[in-house]
């Protein structure tokens, strides 16, 4: 009699495990900390907060002229969003890395759906489908845009998240080197900045009060999926059939296009060996002659090797490079954006010196435990001082040039050069009063930052950064009061022929305060080189 061979367990679907794994992974990270708890709950109240504020503004304009251009804008804003997420926020969903499954032996098409359904969960998702059904209430008013809304809500969802994860896929190589990593830490940077031009364009909107200007671009934007989807329902309740079909149709091939793409991605990133498994290549005598090509621009001896360390810092340490690429942007943008809106003047170009003049706070941080090379070559208040002033001179390099080309900038938008004189010199004194404020801030109140981790504090030292921050913010412009209180003065008197003395003034006055701030604080920094070292090292 022959033994009964039991009929083999069916493997589960690939779909549901990666669902599984998702939930899971979110579970156990959630259980590592009550601090992450605590801030995934926030974000989910939060966004459910933004979610029903968001739905409440689309029911308000339901049956109303705008609704349909609001709605397209809105949606559209969504999609790129969605497609300039994964640049900037590569560690924003690790359990979704394409570059963690190459070892395992998955079919692309089957591993394209599992990951597709898996990116559903989440926040993100859910945020992307209550924008949409709000959407979709504003225009469907009958049943014809109710039976689209029904095709296009769940359309304009799977576009985004596809067009999320397609971006990613193809540039995951990117996302993981070090170049991908700088372009994570000016994130930061992108959002200030788009949050300035949102906050300035809506501030013209509503001095006009009629949204219709924005009419042209929600027609352009509703032939692009997957607000194309969105503009469909409308076009269904204005009874154009056919354009809401081809609308629809394209959304639909976007998707197919997406996930075709997210495919070949998905093969060459499994197939295609990286950079870590090719040979390195040899360094040409062309490539070592380049790296002293800064040396040569700079004066020879101690002076030009602390300007050249501290130039390379700002080309090469990720955090030292996205905090002043974001004092660059923004100290350029508030007084450009004021002059341009009329309601600006050229002392905003002080904006600009004090952001840069800023990157002279708390020095030391950036060579975290490297300082103790630093300290090596300080045996004397001259040579501290000495570190101090060319460190300072380094910073002066970017920030005298950058200044006066905001200046001239803000002027020439202003269309009065007459004041400019009178804006550089108070700028100038900024200047040397930041200077001279973070050379004694960076020696009295050192804090570290860390190279391995996202945050730009120690631990423990968060309140020393802020106060040190905060202080040399509102010491700054009373440091310049001899200044300022020069310019008062000849206006007053209207003495305003002598106006072309403040930049003197301001350059001599500025240069004083950081002779005298640098001088001071240099004996100081000699006698308690350990402490500072133990407080840089903390991170």
């Amino acid at each position: 009699m022959s033994a009964v061979v039991p009929s083999p367990t069916p493997a589960p679907s690939l779909t549901s495990v990666f669902v599984r794994l998702k939930l899971v992974l979110l579970r156990n990270g959630l259980r590592q900390s009550s601090g992450r708890t605590a801030v995934y709950i926030t974000s989910i109240v939060v966004t459910l907060l933004i979610a029903v504020a968001m739905m409440l503004s689309f029911l308000l304009l339901r049956g109303g002229s705008a609704a349909g251009t609001v709605s397209v804008l809105v949606i559209a804003l969504l999609a790129l969003g969605w497609a300039v997420m994964p640049l900037f926020l590569p560690g924003g969903d690790e359990t979704l890395d394409p570059s963690r499954l190459v070892m395992l032996p998955l079919r692309p098409q089957p591993l394209v759906r599992a990951l597709l359904v898996a990116s559903l969960v989440g926040i993100g998702p859910f945020f992307a489908l209550c924008l949409a059904v709000g959407a979709a209430l504003a225009l469907a008013d009958d049943a014809a845009g109710t039976v689209v809304a029904v095709l296009a809500v769940p359309l304009t969802v799977l576009v985004c998240v596809a067009l999320s994860r397609a971006v990613a896929a193809a540039n995951v190589r990117l996302l993981t080197s070090r170049k991908g990593r700088d372009l994570a830490l000016l994130s930061g940077l992108l959002i200030a900045v788009g949050m300035q031009v949102i906050n300035f364009g809506a501030q013209s909107l509503g001095r006009s009060g009629d949204l219709s200007v924005l009419d042209p671009a929600a027609s352009v934007a509703g032939w692009l999926p997957p607000a194309a989807a969105v503009a469909a329902i409308g076009n269904a309740g204005d009874g154009a059939y056919a354009e809401a079909a081809g609308r629809l149709l394209l959304t639909a091939a976007a998707l197919v296009l997406l996930l075709v793409w997210w495919r070949r991605s998905l093969v060459r990133l499994m197939v295609e060996p990286d950079g870590s498994t090719l040979a390195a290549v040899t360094v040409t005598k062309d490539a070592t002659d380049g790296r002293g090509r800064l040396a040569r621009l700079l004066p020879e001896g101690r002076t030009g090797a602390v300007m050249e360390r501290t130039l390379r810092y700002i080309g090469r340490d990720p955090k030292t490079k996205a905090s002043w690429v974001t004092a660059l942007a923004i100290g350029a943008l508030v007084p450009v954006f004021n002059a341009y809106q009329g309601a600006g003047s050229i002392y905003w170009a002080s904006f600009a010196s004090g952001m840069l003049g800023m990157q002279m706070f708390n020095q030391f941080g950036q060579d975290s435990s490297a300082f103790w090379m630093v300290s090596q070559t300080i045996s004397a208040p001259a040579d501290a001082y000495a570190e101090l002033r060319d460190r300072a001179l380094a910073l002066l390099v970017i920030t005298v040039p950058y200044t006066v080309v905001v200046a001239v900038g803000t002027a020439a938008i202003l269309g009065d050069f007459s004041q400019l004189p009178e804006g550089l010199g108070v700028a100038f004194a900024l200047i040397g009063a930041m200077l001279a404020l973070g050379a004694v801030l960076s020696v009295r109140f050192p804090y570290s930052i860390p190279q391995d981790s996202h945050r730009n504090v120690a631990a423990g030292q968060g309140g020393l950064a802020m106060g040190a921050v905060f202080g040399g913010m509102l010491a700054g412009p009373l440091l310049c009061a001899p200044v300022i209180g020069l310019v008062i003065w000849l206006h007053v008197a209207g003495l305003h022929g002598l106006l072309w003395l403040v930049l003197p003034a301001g350059v001599l006055y500025g240069a004083l305060l950081a002779w005298a701030g640098l001088k001071s604080v240099a004996p100081r920094m000699a006698a308690r080189l350990p402490e500072i070292l133990q407080a840089v090292s903390k991170g």
